[in-house]
């Protein structure tokens, strides 16, 4: 097989980077780029030296592997066009707004033998790779994803902006389903909700709780695990893991018989791995590390918190 044809759909902070991941790699032509501001979509071709058109449909016959970064109420009608024309699709996370248009493109893919990988970058990510192997049913889960305001993504819920990657990262850390949803969520900037908490309990006993804010002071990004045979914590702005695990031999430990270690790891290129590992999925037509189907059950459990905010919100106007 010779290099793979792919094209990006959106080209605005997220999809330029797209563009410029695949122009580098020596595997793929990256034959064009969809944009409906005329001035981004020119810039980012040019920088790419590739072609820009104004509608996705201009890219059909042309491509075999589409990225699709456009905003989120448009990912489904384009992944649709996309799919029904025999190629694979890279969906940026939310895979869609509406939980029915995901089962739709998963059905669509599955019965044309098509990829479907959601970019939920976290998988991505290494220090969540640097886990493998040490986690071990946790029974209570804490995260905080705090972003300083930056005017992105307001388009959707801060639940679809942000807090998705985490309720991503918990469905496959717990995997087991969840029992209960109690949510809490304010708009205070945007039009949507801006600031969100959620408590997760699974019918496995786990719970998690789950915060996120798009107009915090500070950018933060950690994640606790609680597990019958330690601790760990991740501080993926600053590349840390910490575990805390027994041990007979630390009597002198802060805590005694338990051992403390401190991992630092690379910071890497989350989206540069998550674009190569599509190529690959696609190319050599396996399953991607982040199918359809997870990102479909991602979005289900964000839809459900954001019914909980919206009902508690009612609640609290009457």
């Amino acid at each position: 097989m010779g290099n793979l044809r792919v094209g990006v759909v959106g080209v605005g902070y997220l999809g330029k980077f797209h563009a410029q991941k695949y122009h580098h790699m020596p595997d793929v032509d990256l034959v064009g780029i969809i944009d409906t501001d005329a001035d981004q979509a020119k810039k980012v071709a040019q920088d790419n030296c590739t072609a820009y058109y104004q509608d996705h449909q201009s890219l059909f016959g042309k491509v075999d592997a589409i990225s699709i970064a456009s905003p989120t109420p448009t990912h489904f009608s384009i992944a649709k066009d996309f799919l029904m024309q025999d190629v694979d699709v890279l969906i940026e996370k939310p895979i869609t707004s509406i939980l029915e248009d995901a089962d739709e493109l998963i059905q669509i893919a599955e019965s044309k033998g098509l990829i479907i990988q959601v970019g939920h970058l976290e998988h991505f990510n290494p220090a969540v790779v640097a886990l493998e192997g040490k986690i071990n049913q946790p029974r209570f889960i804490e995260s905080h994803r705090l972003s300083i305001f930056q005017g992105r993504g307001t388009d959707v819920s801060v639940v679809l902006d942000l807090m998705i990657h985490d309720i991503d990262l918990i469905l496959n850390l717990v995997r087991s389903e969840i029992k209960t949803v109690n949510a809490a969520g304010i708009s205070v900037i945007s039009g949507n909700i801006d600031i969100a908490n959620a408590r997760l309990e699974f019918t496995n006993g786990a719970v998690a709780n789950v915060t996120a804010s798009r107009i915090s002071a500070k950018n933060e990004r950690k994640i606790r695990l609680f597990q019958k045979d330690g601790y760990l914590s991740i501080d993926f702005a600053n590349h840390k893991i910490t575990l805390v695990h027994p041990d007979a031999s630390q009597s002198d430990s802060i805590i005694p018989g338990m051992k403390i270690e401190e991992l630092n790891f690379d910071k890497g290129d989350a989206l540069d791995d998550e674009l190569k590992s599509f190529v690959q999925a696609v190319k050599h037509r396996h399953q991607p590390l982040v199918t359809g189907q997870m990102g479909r059950d991602a979005l289900e459990t964000a839809l459900s918190i954001m019914a909980q905010i919206q009902e508690t919100s009612q609640h609290l106007v009457c």
